[in-house]
């Protein structure tokens, strides 16, 4: 039997910690109470696994235990942010029209509600990111009007790696209008940069487990308390759970596993992200040392540290990737893989439809090795020279 590839598509998945999966194992056969059981113990040791992991993910990004929402996972928080603002407001014949401001290279989990949302009649503004994938401060508060009642930046790009300065577009749009709500994607960047949630100024931000070595089917929605407290209206009715936001039975393993995830995350991410980078710089390095014509997309230091997208001059995109057999990598967000289109980031900051077809996406994470990076570089400059020696 032939070995697996090398995994270098943590931008699509990570692989489950086994600290995490310890930390789950026991709720799924030992201790697998409801945590909305309040007659016995074993809702009430549900309950109090759910609440201590509650306070593990606030802790990752410097929120408090009752601003965090748990949700199926970043898309069901991305379209609860948006659409729990929005949606709303449309049914109100008192008011005008409601106004969104999103950019261009933003996750399909945010650009996709926004479409719908405007298909009910809400006002919805897209704007263009720089050749990084960077949208600017400038342009976004320029964007705002009386009735923009939503803006929404994500904070690191699912496919480029780019960090966007959030904290400064906050900044800005609080001041062309204090009453506008700020959401955050930071399903990329949490784990992996440092995230403080009073720093960004945010009113929403949306997380993921399985982003950062946790469980698949569980995320977040931070929802902001205080003076700048959010009103949502909930996509799910039926109980009243998460505070009347989220209905549902909880999954307390994946909780419990998310929990897990962030205490990790939080004490190890500092020394994880510089090995990390090193790493991919070495990558970078060795590819472009060996190949010419290749072309780096997103920001050359603004990045995630395990992040490298790289268009290939000279080969046809659907050959490249499939002939990537001994590593796992993509050529853009797995969430749009049954879209044939190319991708809609490398588009938005200008590459050409030939580029952005044979892009190939790294994403290096918490177990990949030094020598796997110099294995995959061999590999990956084999196969395109193999492939510009064989012609279009």
């Amino acid at each position: 039997m032939s070995n697996p590839p090398i995994y270098l598509d943590n931008h699509a998945t990570t692989r489950c910690d086994p600290r995490v999966v310890e930390a789950m194992l026991p709720y799924f056969s030992e201790q697998y109470g409801n945590a909305s059981s309040v007659g016995h113990r074993f809702g009430w040791d549900a309950k109090d696994a759910v609440d201590a992991a509650r306070e593990q993910v606030a802790s990752l990004v410097g929120a408090t235990a009752r601003e965090v929402v748990f949700t199926s996972g970043a898309t069901e928080a991305n379209n609860l942010a948006l659409k729990g603002v929005v949606a709303p407001l449309l049914r109100r014949s008192d008011q005008p029209r409601p106004h969104l401001v999103i950019n261009a290279a933003e996750h399909r989990a945010v650009l996709d509600p926004a479409k719908r949302l405007e298909r009910c009649g809400a006002d919805v503004t897209v704007l263009p990111v720089d050749e990084f994938g960077r949208v600017s401060p400038q342009s976004v508060a320029k964007a705002v009007t009386p009735q923009t009642v939503l803006v929404s930046a994500m904070l690191a790009n699912n496919e480029i790696g780019t960090v966007n300065p959030v904290a400064e577009i906050a900044a800005a749009v609080r001041d062309a209008n204090p009453r506008t709500l700020i959401h955050c994607d930071a399903v990329q960047a949490a784990g992996k940069i440092a995230v403080d949630w009073s720093d960004l100024g945010v009113d929403l931000l949306s997380l993921s487990a399985h982003k950062l070595y946790g469980p698949k089917g569980v995320g977040a929605l931070l929802v902001r308390r205080g003076e700048r407290r959010v009103a949502l209206e909930p996509l799910l009715d039926g109980g009243g759970h998460e505070q009347h936001l989220r209905s549902g039975t909880l999954p307390v393993p994946l909780i419990v596993g998310f929990g897990a995830a962030c205490r990790i995350a939080r004490n190890e991410f500092s020394a994880e992200a510089a090995r990390i980078a090193e790493q991919r710089d070495k990558l970078w390095a060795r590819l472009s040392e060996n190949l010419d014509d290749l072309t780096r997309n997103g920001h050359p230091t603004e990045c995630l540290p395990g992040n490298l997208n790289v268009s290939v001059d000279g080969v046809d995109g659907e050959a490249l990737l499939n002939a990537m057999t001994e590593i796992a990598v993509s050529s853009g967000s797995a969430c749009t893989s049954a879209d044939p289109e190319p991708s809609h980031v490398l588009r938005a900051i200008g590459r050409s439809d030939q580029l952005t077809r044979s892009s190939l996406r790294f994403g290096l994470g918490r177990f990949n090795t030094s020598d796997e990076i110099e294995t995959a570089a061999e590999f990956v400059i084999a196969q395109v020279n193999r492939l510009r020696s064989a012609g279009p």
